[in-house]
């Protein structure tokens, strides 16, 4: 039997639908590697919409119409979900969505109650509502998109246990619903609820735009969530620096103290002081993502106040140069202390003076950290050795390369790609490393920078 010959019309509506899947997997592949949240998110959408609606056999206006509006809003509610289902970010989503659709309301549900709902009689579904519809619930088991359509009488007696479905129907609505899981890791976490008049309003154009609204606030859900375990495994390694460092400085700074007690007693008044204000900001550090980069300067400081004691005024000069306007560049905490403790415990001579140079400068939108002295240096194989270790190569667990290293994948891990760190030694002459914060500067305001 001869295969039936396309049209004109059906042969350029597949050209464009297959240029349309190319285009968004070339976005895909690009902003994956690019590090750019913003295109993973609307490439991986618009591959969703745009095969899901052509596998359907939706009509080719259906299709592009659902692809269009789809990536249209996704990037307006990117931001909304970059803290999980919060009531706020939630309640925005869905007035942002509402307009999209023929829905009357539109609401956002975790596994026992309504997070968000907006729409027409919004003030009869407060948020914090539980969760009872029977639909909603079967989505949340099943993780399988349903809609639904009411149209049994409703008794009275009954009003306290329905869902905001049923109560509609108590009002003299039929109404109708799409209620579609949002999915994170595999499981369904919450659900995305389109309300209709009526069954006919729910019709293929609003399936299509829902399964694809709920895909992309499951993949914004998704990077969140990934953007959260970053978050608490950095936490992890700023404890694990901690538990590296501070055993050999707690001991060697509490020995001064203590034999200070009695050739200097103010002066180890004025050291425990300040040692009790250094512990309570390595702390705080550790609990908090980012600080500005003068705080970080500051705990530098004091945490030499301790080794000037130790080693005497005369060891160790530091110097500090930062660029007019950097001190507000937000930074990982413990970032520039580890490089200077290092210096100070490897790159000392038995006499002389290590001078230590702390030089901040800003190009462009990024940011150099140089940390350099005049130590005893490093042949070229022992920086290559600590080179493998700050870039996760070697896996020695222990030395300096292991403060690096963590300094080194936190930077890689909040900054643009490109960022970490360089070390250039020569032996006898000294040691610079440089931390590059590339696009560090993008959150602060020029103002005259």
């Amino acid at each position: 039997m001869p295969r039936k010959r396309r049209s004109r019309s059906e042969r350029f509506v597949l050209v464009i639908f297959w240029l349309c899947v190319l285009t968004m997997g070339a976005l895909l592949a690009w902003g994956i590697s690019e590090r750019e949240p913003v295109v993973v998110v609307i490439a991986g959408v618009g591959i969703a919409v745009v095969i899901l609606a052509g596998a359907q056999g939706a009509p080719d206006s259906l299709r592009s119409q659902a692809t269009e509006r789809t990536l249209r809003t996704a990037s307006s509610t990117l931001d909304y979900l970059r803290h999980g289902l919060e009531p706020e970010g939630c309640r925005a989503v869905c007035q942002l969505l509402l307009p999209e659709t023929n829905a009357m309301s539109i609401a956002i549900t975790d596994h026992e109650k309504v997070i968000a709902y907006v729409g027409e009689y919004a003030e009869e579904f407060p948020a914090g509502m539980p969760v009872r519809t029977q639909a909603t619930k079967e989505v949340l088991e099943s993780g399988r998109m349903q809609t639904f359509s009411l149209m049994d009488p409703v008794d009275a007696d009954a009003m306290g246990a329905m869902g905001p479905a049923d109560r509609l129907r108590m009002m003299g609505f039929m109404p109708a619903g799409i209620v579609v899981p949002l999915i994170v890791k595999e499981e369904t976490i919450g659900t995305l609820k389109f309300y209709y008049h009526n069954f006919r309003e729910a019709d293929r154009t609003q399936t299509a735009l829902a399964r694809g609204f709920g895909e992309l606030l499951s993949t914004q859900l998704s990077l969140y969530e990934l953007e959260h375990q970053a978050q608490l495994t950095a936490q992890a390694e700023v404890k694990a620096l901690q538990a590296q460092i501070n055993p050999h400085f707690l001991f060697n700074t509490l020995n001064t103290i203590a034999a200070l007690i009695r050739t200097d007693p103010m002066r180890a008044r004025t050291l425990l002081r300040e040692f009790a204000t250094f512990y309570r900001q390595t702390l705080e550090n550790s609990s908090e993502s980012l600080i500005p980069l003068e705080r970080e300067m500051e705990q530098t400081r004091r945490y030499l106040t301790f080794e000037y004691a130790r080693f005497g005024e005369d060891r160790i000069a530091e110097q500090e140069r930062v660029e007019e306007g950097c001190e507000d560049v937000l930074v990982p905490a413990f970032l520039i202390q580890p490089i200077v403790e290092n210096a100070v415990r490897h790159a000392m001579r038995e006499e002389g003076v290590l001078h230590i140079d702390i030089h901040v400068t800003r190009e462009g939108d990024d940011i150099l950290i140089a940390v350099a002295d005049d130590g005893v240096g490093m042949t070229p194989e022992e920086v290559e050795r600590l080179t493998s270790k700050a870039s996760g190569v070697s896996h020695e667990e222990k030395g300096t390369g292991v403060a690096l290293r963590n300094v080194a994948q936190r930077l890689e891990r909040q900054f643009a790609p490109g960022s970490g760190l360089e070390v250039m030694s020569r032996e006898g002459e000294g040691t610079v490393i440089t931390l590059h914060l590339n696009g560090a500067t993008k959150g602060l305001v020029d103002e005259g920078l």
